[in-house]
């Protein structure tokens, strides 16, 4: 049983090597709204994700326009704090690993912008079949390395409220 009062999904956070790099590949998705841009100073900030050493850090929430939900923020560390870098993920899919999934209204011209702005591997797309519909699809990794999963559908299917199929 659900928990009660939970919200939607709020944000995904990603730790970036450069926010600049990551906000101006983010955009080319339609998170071109910020809804906060900042330094966070206080040691909370730190030890609420697990640091113990805390330097200040930048963060840029970006989000599409609308409603405060569905939104990224971008936070980079200082690498006195955090000095254990993960080396940037490649290539397909690992267990454990999160994705992030958006509907695209054009394949061909989403995924000419991600590669010419950073994009770290980007396969060509795929006719993905199930038993009720047919679109292609595309899994690449953002300027990070983080997977994302391109779905070749109206963004208005994201406001159903039905299951499909």
């Amino acid at each position: 049983m659900p928990l009660p009062h939970v919200s939607s999904l709020i944000r995904a956070s990603i730790f970036v090597r450069d926010i600049e790099r990551a906000a101006a590949f983010y955009a080319l998705l339609g998170f071109t709204d910020v809804y906060y841009e900042g330094k966070l100073d206080n040691p909370s900030a730190s030890s609420v994700i697990g640091l113990t050493l805390h330097r200040p850090y930048r963060v840029k929430i970006v989000k599409q326009p609308g409603p405060n939900h569905g939104m990224i923020g971008l936070f980079e560390l200082d690498p006195e704090a955090a000095p254990e870098a993960l080396p940037a993920p490649a290539g397909p899919a690992r267990r454990g690993e999160v994705a992030l999934v958006f509907y695209v209204r054009s394949m061909t011209d989403t995924l000419a912008a991600l590669r010419a702005a950073g994009a770290t591997w980007s396969p060509d797309p795929e006719l993905f079949t199930m038993a009720h519909r047919s679109q292609f699809e595309v899994c690449l990794r953002d300027c990070d390395g983080v997977f994302i999963n391109l779905v070749e559908t109206d963004p208005a299917e994201q406001h159903r409220t039905e299951r499909e199929g």
